[in-house]
């Protein structure tokens, strides 16, 4: 059932992208865009563009909670940080550095704290 709704909700996500990059600029964002008849233009007549796009919007806000209550039914109650640790601090040694190199400090006065630039 999380499947079904997880795919109508990616497909009504790009198609609601699609439908809103597909309509006609209206100039009002940045002062930028096409259309004409000034700034103060009244509310323009809902074209089927329009209709379109807010049913969509209305289907992708529906799937949307559907999803949230799908997953809300399926935990289990817990929380990520309740769960087992995989590894211990006693299973961690500090003489082996990973990834080949220490990013600490020398230990040694002697040694530079800058490394070498060959």
């Amino acid at each position: 059932m999380e499947n079904v709704v997880l795919v109508v909700h990616l497909i009504l996500a790009l198609t609601l992208i699609g439908v809103v990059l597909l309509q006609r600029s209206e100039g009002g964002g940045l002062g930028i865009g096409g259309g004409g008849g000034g700034a103060m233009t009244g509310r323009s007549a809902g074209t089927a563009m329009g209709k379109i796009t807010w049913v969509l919007a209305i289907a992708f806000i529906i799937t949307s909670v559907a999803l949230t209550i799908i997953a809300a039914r399926d935990s289990v109650g817990g929380s990520v940080v309740d769960g087992d640790v995989p590894i211990t601090i006693e299973d961690v040694t500090l003489d082996a550095p990973l990834g080949g190199g220490s990013l600490l400090p020398p230990t040694d006065p002697a040694q530079p704290l800058v490394p070498d630039a060959n």
